[in-house]
């Protein structure tokens, strides 16, 4: 069953009716998934009802879990992680490549449960299934490679061998944020899994379901029981106890949050992995490809409405091609079309919630009250959804607007002219963040400029899809962006202890019988002057 599609709705057609949003439940596409749903779910004595961003309907209760419900969660997922860190690897990548066909065969449901429970478009929730198919093939056909055995250089040539080995870290902890409810949290799990270890995971408590409805695929591929445990409930009392007993933590989120989450397992002296905020730039050269450019900027702003850690908030156009670029950049802003169907008949949907549309208006109302002029947009929808906001264009911010440095985290773009490249340079990174960057102009030209940003990823004729796409590449962010890469062999290896085996052969590293100690030292120096000449080893 599917709800009735709704009608494509441009930013300037202001004539319907307000959505009437009510806590009834309405007939969702996947209820006859929802029990099996529930039933990976660590058990609680609370309840929580979980609601559509769209309508205000209600989707589900769902159990929320004290602190002794999360301490045993980890215990069973220990249990298990002791067993599956026995199992071949070729096992683990089986599995994983079965649960890539099953994440594919399951598309439809998929694309359901995302827009249900987040507002997002169709084509931004079916960002989230690509970007699962790419990792779990990837990781499935890479992590022998990574994790296996690696030959070092031993202390002494010929007579010391070494070797570097992968040993799990134990049971992994996600605090995952509701954005991308169905990739953060599985894309993440997926080299924790395939590195040995068991994850309890604590999806945000506005979009629980995605992962629920991913993990289930993994279930029917093979995870064993308990391997993953998902526990729900208050963010600072389950993610408190989930750092307090978590071997690694790997946390999405805000930067204030992952401060807090770095200062606690600091204390424990614990691993720990973030993506966290970003202000991103996107450049704009005079010798760019203005068409693509223009639909590059259009993806890059308003994916999933700007809800997206590597979304681009600040634009800065060349001013021999502003007055060209920034009136066309506007018509197109205008024809985005809104909308709430489970369909991809429309281009951008609903921000989650009120907290998050209060931040959105806030801001947009303290730039224009400080002089912004708005380009397009400006202003909430309640006429489509209880928490759509049209994608807005601002000219004119400056340093007394909240928006100008802080991540506005919604479809808001200022845009700022340059004149030089080392301007443009210096402008995008005049801030405290470094996630994620994207510079059009002519290759080579915009390459040098790429090279010179203060960020984690940049996209070079792109916004943000083909760094993140590039799942052999590491992905994080400089600065008060993160610490830590998701993707590529970082990806992976984070989630173990690596662990050197030396082995020593025929003598010892000590003076030879009858040698004195000063005549050790002094052949050991004679030694080691040869040694600088030995090739050094990847």
């Amino acid at each position: 069953m599917r709800f009735s599609p709704e009608p494509r709705i441009s930013c300037n057609d202001r004539g319907m009716t307000p959505t009437e949003v009510s806590s009834t439940t309405t007939a969702l596409p996947f209820a006859e998934h929802l029990e099996r749903w529930k039933g990976l779910i660590y058990p609680g004595s609370n309840a929580q009802k979980h609601f559509q961003p769209h309508n205000g309907s209600l989707i589900a209760e769902l159990p929320s879990c004290a602190r002794s419900d999360v301490e045993e969660a980890f215990a069973l997922a220990r249990s298990a992680q002791l067993i599956w860190a026995k199992r071949p690897l070729r096992e683990r990548t089986a599995l994983v490549r079965r649960f890539h066909d099953l994440i594919l065969d399951h598309d439809s449901v998929l694309l359901d449960v995302v827009q249900t429970e987040t507002g997002k478009s169709r084509a931004s929730a079916f960002d989230e299934v690509a970007d699962i198919a790419l990792n779990s093939r990837y990781y499935a056909n890479s992590a022998r490679r990574h994790l296996a055995p690696r030959r070092r250089q031993g202390a002494l040539p010929f007579v010391t061998s070494a070797k570097e080995y992968y040993c799990p870290k134990g049971v992994v902890g996600m605090i995952t944020p509701w954005n991308y409810p169905l990739t953060l949290p599985i894309t993440d799990a997926l080299p924790a899994l395939l590195a040995g270890n068991a994850i309890v995971l604590k999806p945000d408590a506005q979009a629980p379901f995605s992962a629920l409805a991913a993990i289930s695929l993994l279930v029917d591929a093979g995870l064993p029981k308990d391997l993953f445990q998902v526990v729900l409930g208050d963010g600072p009392l389950v993610g408190g106890a989930i750092i307090d007993n978590a071997d690694f933590v790997m946390f999405t989120g805000s930067t204030a949050t992952g401060k807090i989450v770095a200062e606690a397992c600091g204390r424990r002296l614990i691993g720990f992995a973030a993506e966290l905020g970003g202000k991103n730039p996107m450049i704009v050269l005079d010798d760019a490809p203005l068409d693509r450019a223009l639909q590059g900027a259009l993806a890059a702003s308003f994916s999933n409405a700007g809800q997206l850690c590597v979304s681009i908030e600040r634009l800065y156009v060349q001013d021999t091609i502003y007055d060209t670029f920034v009136p066309a950049f506007r018509e197109a802003v205008n024809n985005i079309k809104l909308g709430t169907a489970l369909d991809f008949s429309y281009d951008m949907g609903c921000l989650i919630s009120q907290e998050q549309l209060d931040k959105v208006v806030g801001h947009v109302q303290d730039a224009v009250a400080h002089g912004a002029t708005v380009l397009a947009g400006g202003s909430a929808r309640p006429d489509i959804a209880p928490f759509a906001f049209e994608p807005t264009l601002l000219e004119n911010v400056t340093e007394a607007m909240a928006l100008c440095r802080g991540e506005t985290f919604g479809p808001v773009v200022s845009l700022y002219r340059f004149s030089t490249d080392d301007e443009a340079v210096a402008l995008a990174n005049d801030t405290r963040y470094g996630l994620n960057a994207s510079v059009w102009g002519s290759r080579k030209r915009a390459q040098a400029v790429a090279k010179r940003i203060e960020a984690g990823s940049v996209n070079v004729n792109e916004g943000f899809t083909a760094s993140w796409a590039s799942t052999d590449a590491p992905m994080g962010g400089f600065k008060e962006s993160g610490v830590g890469r998701r993707h590529g062999r970082e990806g992976i290896v984070k989630f173990t202890n690596p662990q050197a085996v030396a082995t020593q052969r025929w003598m010892n590293i000590a003076p030879l019988p009858g040698m004195s100690s000063g005549t050790f030292a002094s052949t050991m120096v004679k030694g080691l002057k040869l040694l600088k000449f030995l090739p050094g080893r990847d």
